[in-house]
């Protein structure tokens, strides 16, 4: 990083640890020489002199501080202010006074927020308000001069990202204040939400804070965020680099929507394109147009300086300097114009074992919160249910555990819904396309269950698992018949809504809304359901007494044989699904029987 040819901080970590071991030595005098007026007469530049005296009423209120002198402490700062002012005065400093002036200052005020135990304990908060306010004016950043181009150096802290603007980062901060103020005051509204549980996960690998705001700029802090690159989340993520740092994605779930997992992921992966470039400037730019192609730019342009990569594509060099303008903004809102969001809730959770597939209305039943809710903090899910076939973590709001245990364990298997589906064998001439549209769901859905990677290659007797529940979040996509009717028919040993709905060309989920049942809803035996059907369909055929049924044809069958079987005319059989006289069945084939029922 270029800021590194420049001094840094390393004199002030020399002072604070001169200062701890000041604190726990013997001496407890808070007494201060100050520079006489002749001194002060005889000197050409007297910045350092004034610094010096700065520097000692600095330590000296840290000492006091450590023996909880809160109006030492006080009295010690407000002479540290008037020292500041004076300095202020002296005229046109030299760049090296400028920048240690800049430093200390900078230094106290993060101690003062940030290590001063006793000033907020003190009877006057105003004065201690009045205090931080002052302080934080004198603060005035660093201009310097890089091949050509002008910086200001708002923080260089050392484990912190630099913050510096220049012209492309003016740029940026004015696109927020203008065009894309709505999206930025998203933005901000979101900030407090996330922020915690991102800065935790950040924390436990030593990364910068600032890098939240890299997330920010990548999806506005939206876990469903999708680009048309294919990237989703919080932290977009396509979708082999996410298989690479652990985050799985199948028909149930996508984990590069799940925050903390992403968070997680998105950690290590710029931990390690930081540990490659030694850099946060090309770490960030690597993390959008990825690693190969910085490498490429910095063998072109034969420097490691960020701003000097021109080859760059434009959305990587614009990338950088608008997370630096973010970082800037969302650190002191007012100043830039933007109120500070007054958002109290945070992303915070307990996790709870669903070991079955369970709907998610029972879910948020049972947790005492709307559906909307439990998706908020589960935005991995990508159906209305949880996974089958395996245990889920799910995650509900903090505190309500012990409540949401005590209802899901408490309800009958039955009652937690098992999503219905259909095994399709293969024949021969069958493809994905034929039996979506045989059982009206989408190719795509056929191929994500079952991990189908190549669409034309089926193999014969090889079997799908065909979801076909109304309660999955993609039922919206099954076709719809606009003009109904409807038929009772009496519930079976073994049925499902599923087995019921397929008979007369229905859905679950329509059968649950002609008779007000919810989601998990337990059918049983001689029960009367409504079962709406086609217009179209011979409601002859499928009158009340009649039930419709799919029977496939074995080798050895004959029309006269089914016939008997299902005590039906074979004349009903070829009429019912388009067979001639002259025509042969063949085993694997469908027919529709009407059957009575009594």
């Amino acid at each position: 990083m270029y800021l590194k040819q420049y001094k840094n901080l390393s004199f002030f970590f020399i002072f604070f640890i001169f200062l701890q071991n000041y604190i726990f030595s013997d001496s407890t005098s808070t007494e201060v020489d100050e520079i006489s007026f002749e001194e002060f007469q005889g000197v050409d530049n007297r910045f350092p002199l004034i610094l010096s005296d700065a520097k000692s009423f600095f330590s000296e209120a840290i000492i006091a501080d450590h023996h909880g002198d809160s109006l030492e402490v006080l009295f010690l700062l407000d002479k540290i202010i008037e020292l500041l002012n004076a300095a202020e005065q002296l005229g046109d400093m030299t760049e090296d006074d400028q920048i240690e002036f800049n430093r200390f200052e900078k230094t106290l005020i993060h101690s003062y927020q940030n290590n001063f135990n006793t000033v907020d304990k003190t009877s006057a908060p105003i004065a201690t308000a009045s205090l931080r306010e002052e302080l934080s004016k004198y603060l005035t950043p660093i201009e310097i001069e890089i091949n050509g181009s002008s910086f200001k150096v708002i923080d260089d802290r050392e484990g912190h990202i630099p913050l510096v603007i220049n012209s492309r980062v003016e740029r940026a901060i004015s696109f927020f204040q203008n065009r894309a103020r709505d999206s930025f005051e998203t933005w901000l509204t979101r900030y407090p939400y996330y922020y915690p549980m991102i800065k935790k996960i950040l924390d436990s690998h030593e990364l910068p804070e600032e890098l939240i705001y890299h997330s920010m700029v990548e999806s506005g802090l939206n876990p469903r965020a999708y680009s048309r690159a294919k990237a989703v989340g919080m932290w977009q993520f396509i979708f082999s680099t996410a298989k690479i740092y652990g985050l799985d994605r199948d028909w149930w779930v996508d984990e590069r929507r799940d925050p903390e997992k992403a968070t997680d992921a998105a950690a290590k992966y710029l931990k390690d394109l930081y540990l490659e470039f030694d850099d946060w400037y090309l770490a960030l730019a690597a993390y959008n147009a990825g690693a190969g192609r910085i490498n490429r730019a910095i063998r072109i342009h034969q420097t490691r300086d960020f701003w000097a990569l021109n080859t760059l594509p434009k959305e990587t060099k614009n990338h950088v300097p608008t997370v630096l303008a973010t970082a800037i903004i969302a650190k002191n809102p007012t100043q830039y114009g933007f109120e500070i969001p007054k958002n109290e809730k945070i992303y915070n959770f307990d996790k709870v074992e669903v070991k079955n597939s369970t709907d998610l209305n029972v879910l948020a039943k049972c947790a005492g919160i709307s559906v909307d809710e439990l998706r908020q903090y589960n935005p991995e899910l990508r159906q209305h249910a949880t996974p089958s076939g395996r245990a889920y973590i799910l995650k509900i709001p903090s505190g309500l555990k012990n409540e949401f245990l005590t209802s899901y364990n408490l309800l009958d298997d039955r009652q937690r819904f098992a999503p219905e589906y259909m095994i399709h064998v293969v024949k021969s001439g069958h493809n994905l396309s034929w039996i979506a549209d045989k059982y009206g769901v989408k190719v795509h859905q056929i191929a994500s269950f079952n991990k189908i990677k190549n669409y034309n290659r089926l193999s014969i007797g090889q079997k799908l698992t065909i979801p076909i529940s109304g309660n999955l979040s993609n039922s919206r996509n099954l076709p719809q018949n606009k003009q109904t009717n409807s038929v009772v028919y009496t519930v079976r040993s073994g049925d499902t809504l599923g087995h019921i709905a397929m008979r007369y060309s229905s859905t679950a989920r329509k059968i649950r809304q002609l008779n007000g049942l919810s989601y998990g809803s337990v059918i049983y035996p001689n029960q009367k359901l409504k079962v709406p059907i086609n217009n179209k369909v011979n409601l002859k055929e499928n009158s009340i007494n009649t039930v419709k049924e799919i029977y496939t044809v074995k080798s050895g069958d004959t029309l006269s044989h089914i016939s008997e079987r299902y005590r039906v005319g074979m004349s009903k059989i070829r009429k019912w699904n388009g067979i001639s006289k002259s025509d042969l069945i063949i085993p694997g084939q469908k027919l529709v029987i009407y059957v009575k029922q009594g």
